[in-house]
């Protein structure tokens, strides 16, 4: 690197961020496939089965099919499937929204808040022991942090 100091802050500043980005990726890839494997062997489910009753589990009115695909910010499409084979598999209900023929309104079972519950409660454990290495207050500062990047970047109109 050749040039003026503030080039070359700039340039260390510019692989310095890329750096943490790749190393946030890398975290993420990693925990999400242990999380993925676990839904799998240990539940016979996917995560965006698990997504889906996390959602409906924090709506328990229920969700139309839209709000739903919102929430999970996924197509329409994407979510019908996994609505569909959760409702054969008893975990969901679609209740019919008064005044709208065509919407319909997706609920949990019963049956769906106790798979959902089980299944919380071990998604939590895993994520405790894989993030065993952070205090509760690095953990909490690293969030907000997060959280604020997050806002940050919503601001610039950055989003999902």
């Amino acid at each position: 690197m050749t040039g003026k100091p503030e080039l070359m802050l700039a340039e260390q500043s510019s692989k310095e961020r890329l750096r943490l980005w790749l190393r946030l990726l890398a975290v993420t890839r990693k925990i999400e496939a242990e999380l993925r494997e676990r839904m799998r062997t240990e539940f016979d489910s996917t995560l965006p089965r698990f997504d889906v009753l996390a959602a409906l589990s924090r709506n328990e009115q229920g969700l139309r099919m839209s709000a739903l695909s919102s929430v999970l910010r996924v197509s329409n499409g994407n979510v019908t499937g996994i609505v569909d084979r959760l409702a054969d598999d008893g975990l969901v209900v679609r209740v019919p929204v008064a005044g709208d023929r065509r919407a319909m309104l997706v609920r949990l079972t019963a049956r769906g808040k106790e798979v959902f519950a089980r299944q919380a409660a071990e998604h939590e454990a895993w994520l405790d022991t894989m993030l065993a290495e952070l205090s509760p207050e690095e953990a909490r500062n690293y969030a907000s942090r997060l959280k604020t990047l997050a806002q940050k970047l919503d601001e610039k109109g950055i989003t999902e």
